[in-house]
């Protein structure tokens, strides 16, 4: 597919997040033909449904304009107590109020995560469930699991680990696979 664009989107707000590592990655390899941006969940608040639909905060704004322009998704997902992260799950939950879900129907994702123990196994699969319900394709393989607490990342939080930075390029370019599936269906 030509001209994909992807946004990344970190459950974490760390500044040194192997979770936004994990995207700062995606974004040094991504080929030239596709276009890969991050969203700021910094300013986001909590969704509450008593915000009317025209007095959205600017934050939640500027990341519906970027996942209206977004062709699929890879989500970067820490696990909190045994299931994703706050961020991840509200910005989720503000997107899925719009009219007809249109910023997330039918569009593919990637998912990918460091933390401790199982490596974010149990929030992913959480977030599968969630995807389920938003509509979103997640992508079944490869898998991304890694320990945030290895030598696979620097102290900025960023992947050094060659092996890893390789399942990063693969997963790379089966989502994009993926994405020109879904679009010929």
């Amino acid at each position: 597919m030509s001209n994909l664009n992807i946004l990344g989107i970190s459950g974490s707000l760390r500044k040194q997040s192997r979770n936004s590592g994990l995207l700062r990655k995606v974004a040094e390899l991504v080929p030239e033909n596709i276009s890969f941006s991050i969203a700021d969940l910094q300013q986001v608040p909590f969704y509450n449904a008593d915000i009317p639909a025209d007095g959205k905060p600017e934050a939640v704004l500027k990341i519906f304009d970027q996942m209206a322009k977004a062709d699929a998704f890879i989500f970067a997902c820490p696990e909190y107590n045994y299931s994703l992260a706050p961020a991840l799950k509200n910005i989720i939950d503000w997107a899925s109020r719009q009219p007809d879900n249109a910023l997330l129907a039918g569009k593919p994702v990637a998912i990918m995560g460091a933390g401790g123990g199982m490596g974010t196994a149990r929030s992913q699969y959480h977030l599968r469930q969630v995807c389920v319900f938003v509509d979103l394709y997640p992508l079944n393989k490869p898998e991304f699991f890694s320990s945030a607490f290895s030598e696979s990342y620097n102290e900025d939080g960023d992947l050094v680990d060659e092996h890893k930075i390789e399942q990063i390029k693969e997963i790379i370019n089966a989502l994009a696979r993926w994405s020109k599936t879904l679009a010929v269906k």
